[in-house]
């Protein structure tokens, strides 16, 4: 008999936990992001694209002790560029786009071969925008439209899009992002991650706050005490 063995989160994927509780704020997205940076710091580091950033394939979870632990997930559509520039990629064929609409770079919109790492990078200033606003970047009621705001419109900073405070300083990361040009966005998710870091967002959101409100929305994913284990 053949399994596949998977490990059991408890938490909310990041379409989820914004449906269920609202637009996050700054402080919070900016801790939650720096993680996401990290993990694809680390595929990038390896030669892996992504290819599929989106808030559903994003979790926040209590890990342990540990509460809103990140985990990157679903790599189905990676594509893995080996060190002398050969794409070892053979989900798709050559001209066509691959990825979510509303979380697609312009490039990959128009069906470019030569992508790169900054793809996940658009798309993770697509998730920022959602945490954020709790909206797509860009609405449309077709695929092919929303492709092709990616690929022509501005998008509007997010915090003109929410009631909750903003802040200037991460809405310039976010629209870095969001770039048109992948020369125009972060270098790489390291740089993302740095950025990130530097924003003014008030208070910052720390492990304590992160504790304190799985404690308080979502008690029944508090992690068992060692005595009351077995």
């Amino acid at each position: 008999t053949f399994y596949h063995v998977m490990e059991l989160l408890s938490g909310f994927d990041f379409e989820s936990l914004v449906k269920r509780f609202g637009p996050l704020p700054p402080a919070r997205v900016v801790y939650l992001l720096g993680q996401v940076c990290a993990s694809l710091g680390e595929a990038h580091g390896m030669g892996l694209i992504h290819r599929d950033v989106k808030p559903a394939n994003l979790y926040t979870c209590r890990l342990g002790t540990e509460s809103d632990f990140v985990k990157v997930l679903d790599f189905g559509l990676v594509k893995s560029v080996r060190p002398d520039g050969v794409d070892q990629s053979l989900l798709t064929a050559p001209g066509v786009a691959t990825g979510t609409p509303a979380f697609m770079a312009p490039e990959v919109a128009l069906g470019q071969s030569n992508i790169d790492h900054r793809v996940d990078i658009y798309a993770l200033g697509c998730v920022a925008y959602w945490l954020l606003t709790g909206g797509f970047v860009f609405e449309g009621d077709s695929a092919v439209k929303m492709m092709y705001e990616h690929v022509r419109t501005e998008p509007v900073p997010p915090s003109r899009r929410t009631e909750l405070p903003g802040s200037p300083s991460l809405d310039a990361v976010v629209l870095a992002c969001l770039a048109k040009s992948p020369d125009d966005r972060p270098l790489d998710a390291h740089d993302l991650a740095r950025r990130l870091s530097g924003c003014d967002v008030g208070e910052p959101w720390t492990p304590e706050r992160a504790a304190r409100w799985w404690r308080t929305n979502v008690p029944d994913t508090a992690p068992v005490a060692a005595s009351q284990a077995g």
